[in-house]
């Protein structure tokens, strides 16, 4: 009969020591991360008068109430807010992974000249840009500053999507495509029973990105269209600092912000599903 006990190794006191000190250290960078959050979700249940009148750290709401969320979901611009952001979403998801695709695409075949220079240059536009004001000029010379297009054409292609769906174009085993030509596929027939299935893993991680990154937009509405004319451009993020952080209205900002939240879940556990389906 073998012995199936298993030897429990003792720890020394150093190691004891160490290990006491690793998870407190993890608790308190855990507690840092998630007390911002708390925060938010206590400032949205709470009186807008208290919590206006209360100082250091927020444990739990200051009198409770759900009047945030009922401002929320009454006023008429925050609408405007998430309709503005769903209409960048969905045209810049259309066409930023469309392009983003074609490049991937090309800069993943073997036969390709330049091709090592060629994603060099792209690569460097990832870490240096001109920067937001000849961005902004761009855009006036384009009569973009004062439109939702002024957010979505100047973004259409990521660098970083782009290098995730490269890599996935490439690690497709040429022998599937080969195969699937000999059977007398064609170049649409590879790409859906072959290609798409291989990647739309990467395809649910690249719109998820850009996902959180829309519903991120503040600093390019603030410069490129400043919410106008009449609000037509304005974004939920940039109404939330609008009404809620300048105007110092808290739990109003803090409730637009847990429900903002919940979309992105929701979208995001649409996309994982269809990763993973």
């Amino acid at each position: 009969m073998l012995n199936t006990k298993t030897t429990k190794i003792k720890m020394s006191t150093g190691e004891k020591i160490f290990s006491v000190i690793n998870y407190i250290f993890l608790a308190l960078v855990a507690a840092a991360c998630l007390y911002p959050m708390l925060y938010v979700l206590f400032a949205s249940f709470s009186n807008s008068n208290q919590l206006m009148r209360h100082t250091g750290i927020l444990l739990w709401p200051q009198g409770f109430s759900a009047g945030a969320y009922e401002m929320v979901f009454k006023n008429p611009m925050i609408a405007r807010g998430y309709l503005n952001t769903m209409f960048v979403l969905v045209m810049s998801l259309i066409l930023q992974i469309t392009l983003t695709s074609l490049g991937a695409y090309f800069l993943s075949r073997r036969n390709v000249m330049f091709q090592k220079p060629i994603m060099l240059l792209i690569t460097f536009t990832m870490f240096f840009s001109g920067g937001m004001i000849p961005t902004y000029l761009n855009m006036k010379s384009l009569h973009l500053t004062g439109s939702l297009w002024g957010l979505i054409l100047p973004f259409m292609i990521s660098v970083y999507n782009l290098i995730i769906l490269k890599t996935s174009f490439a690690s497709i085993p040429e022998s599937l495509i080969e195969a699937a030509r000999i059977d007398g596929a064609g170049f649409f027939q590879q790409f859906w029973y072959i290609t798409l299935p291989n990647i739309k893993g990467s395809l649910a991680l690249c719109a998820l990105l850009r996902t959180i990154d829309t519903f991120r937009l503040f600093e390019k509405v603030n410069v490129l269209t400043g919410g106008g004319p009449a609000g037509t451009t304005t974004t939920i993020t940039q109404f939330l600092y609008t009404y809620g952080i300048k105007s110092l209205d808290f739990g109003f900002g803090s409730a637009g912000a847990i429900v903002m939240t919940l979309l992105v879940l929701i979208l995001s556990s649409f996309y994982i599903k269809r990763a993973m389906g």
